[in-house]
């Protein structure tokens, strides 16, 4: 019988032990929403932080679900402005990074760099470890290169050699496949389905990605190049050579002391003296600014652009960069009457025109009838529909490293009639009400009036999507137009060019929304996130109910085995998935 019941338990028992840990979830939210300051990690006398780069965070904290209720409430704004804070924060002496062994994007080593070198300048420390490789390109090393210290683990290499792009081309497959991708792009550098249609580059998408490859190697090599006291083009000349093993990075002067992990944390210890301790950045409690002052909001946007509201669910965040979640979010900002300023973070490459155009509504309502300064703050990328719900901003910060502009429109589908045709499967059409009835839902490609059609439909959205920027940007449309045509720009380009105005990042952005809110520069002020974290208990009755009832069945089911059954059927499903089994019959014993 008992094996029978360890067999039946086993089948089960993730069901089981995930009806344990939601319980304990139910718990500790309920416990976070009677006094979120009461359960805060302890916070040492004196402290090293400690910061995984590793760590693939997202740009903002989740909003919503299990995942920000309990185990992702963190992004990667959140650890720049805990680092900026730990700056004047006496009980914290120095910082510990274990650098990262993959690519992390340019813009975000940029804002990593700064906001340590600016951490740096208050007289602490920071010492990194490295394990080496940086597949993926060289931004990890540019993450670091301030670091006082940087240890590289024995027999590692570090591969950092350029900037570099690889493009699939599906063109010859649609051709073998009789597929028609039947697109329009306005205009040459709007190559988003380039893809699709073409086998290789066409020349207008080679410059564009030559050039924005070309800029962020340079800016890299720069900042390598001034952290570390090298000639940038020896740097440049080491990088190029290939992989470059501890030694070398030694000699060089890329790297300091070669280590392992524990080594360079017990030396980031030894600095900041006696009863130090390290504390993980996620658990760090910065002084607390007035909760009656001044704020200013930040509202985040991740993920493509889509129409409505956000698809979340129990588990996670759905889409992030909803629409009416967004806009939603801004009014209730700019409804609170401490907000003095908004702070809109944009990470996007884009997504919906109809979505995109509502969000860009709502910051022009927001400006004219709750004169609240709106200020941008670009994050890895704010191209395409991310720069259309930032060109009406008040001012636009963005990383020199941050791919923007993406100025232009395409549009169509992929005709799949011929290839279904050689299969056997015939397509036909019975249509009323004119020609363009069928233009999008068809499996054929566009007759001649329907591209007509759809190229003056889009060549309209172009010209408005151009006034709009010349009119959010004092430009004459001209002059935008010789800066769009669909085509990408650093940062820095941007700035250069009138579609930026400030290069930096979420810090600078809000130093800019205090000096546009007429604040003082050396005003405390608090920083208020939206959308609000909602976690397990912003579900509707509805799938509240759902869950709980869920909940309580499989905890009638658990009540009919015996503590001892429960853990021997625990412990031989976590053996049997190589998974750690004590955790979860402490669960149990905790029950």
């Amino acid at each position: 019988m008992r094996m029978f019941l360890s067999a039946f338990m086993g089948t089960i028992i993730g069901l089981v032990a995930g009806a344990l840990i939601l319980v304990g979830i139910t718990m500790t939210v309920v416990g976070s929403l009677i006094d979120q300051t009461s359960a805060q990690p302890q916070q040492p006398d004196i402290m090293v932080l400690e910061i995984d780069m590793r760590d693939r965070l997202p740009d903002q904290a989740p909003k919503a679900g299990l995942e920000a209720a309990f185990g992702g409430g963190i992004g990667f704004i959140d650890t720049i402005i805990s680092i900026e804070r730990a700056a004047a924060d006496d009980r914290v002496k120095g910082i510990f990074i274990r650098a990262s062994e993959m690519g992390m994007g340019s813009s975000r080593a940029e804002e990593y760099r700064d906001v340590l070198a600016a951490f740096k300048r208050t007289g602490k420390f920071v010492i990194t470890h490295s394990q080496g490789a940086f597949i993926g390109g060289p931004s990890s090393l540019r993450a670091i290169s301030m670091s006082d210290e940087i240890w590289i683990q024995p027999g590692s290499d570090v591969i950092a050699t350029g900037i570099g792009f690889e493009t699939l081309f599906l063109g010859n497959l649609m051709k073998r496949l009789s597929i028609s991708p039947d697109f329009v792009s306005l205009y040459e550098f709007k190559t988003a389905s380039n893809n699709l249609r073409e086998s290789d580059y066409t020349d207008a998408h080679r410059e564009s990605l030559t050039g924005i490859a070309t800029e962020l190697w340079a800016m890299t090599v720069e900042s390598v190049a001034e952290d570390r006291q090298i000639d940038p083009l020896a740097v440049r000349e080491t990088l190029e050579s290939g992989p470059l093993e501890s030694r070398k990075l030694i000699l060089t002067g890329l790297a300091d002391i070669e280590g392992w992990p524990e080594d360079a944390r017990d030396a980031a210890l030894a600095r900041a003296g006696p009863n130090s301790q390290i504390l993980d950045v996620r658990n760090y409690v910065p002084p607390q600014s007035s909760a009656s002052g001044p704020a200013v909001a930040i509202v985040g946007g991740r993920g493509g652009i889509v129409t409505g509201g956000s698809d979340d669910t129990l588990l996670q965040a759905g889409s992030a960069f909803a629409s009416d979640s967004i806009s939603a979010a801004l009014f209730e900002a700019a409804e609170n009457d401490r907000v003095k300023a908004i702070v809109f973070r944009v990470d996007t490459g884009g997504g919906s025109p109809t979505g995109s155009d509502q969000i860009w509504r709502s910051i022009e309502r927001i400006q004219a009838d709750y004169k609240k300064p709106v200020i941008i703050s670009m994050g890895s990328m704010a191209a395409s529909g991310g720069y259309y719900v930032s060109m009406g901003a008040d001012w636009i910060v963005a990383n020199p490293s941050s791919i923007t502009g993406s100025i232009g429109i395409t549009g169509g589908k992929i005709a799949i009639s011929e290839g279904l045709a050689r299969l056997g499967v015939d397509a036909r059409t019975i249509a009323v009400g004119g020609d363009f009835t069928t233009a999008f839902m068809s499996s054929e490609k566009f007759t001649p009036s329907q591209r007509e059609a759809v190229e003056d439909m889009l060549a309209r959205g172009y010209d408005r999507f151009v006034q709009l920027v010349a009119d959010g940007r004092n430009l004459t449309a001209e002059q935008i137009d010789r800066a769009a045509r669909g085509r990408i720009w650093s940062g820095r380009t941007a700035r250069d060019i009138g579609l930026v105005d400030e290069l930096g990042g979420i810090l600078q952005a809000v130093e800019a929304a205090k000096r546009l809110a007429d604040l003082p520069e050396d005003q405390d002020i608090s920083l208020i996130h939206y959308p609000r974290t909602i976690g397990l208990f912003g579900l509707s009755t509805g799938e509240r109910t759902s869950v709980l009832s869920q909940i309580s069945n499989l905890m009638r089911i658990v009540s009919y085995f015996s503590r001892d059954e429960v853990r021997q059927a625990i412990e031989a499903y976590g053996t049997s998935s190589q998974e750690p089994v004590q955790a979860r019959i402490s669960l149990v014993n905790e029950r």
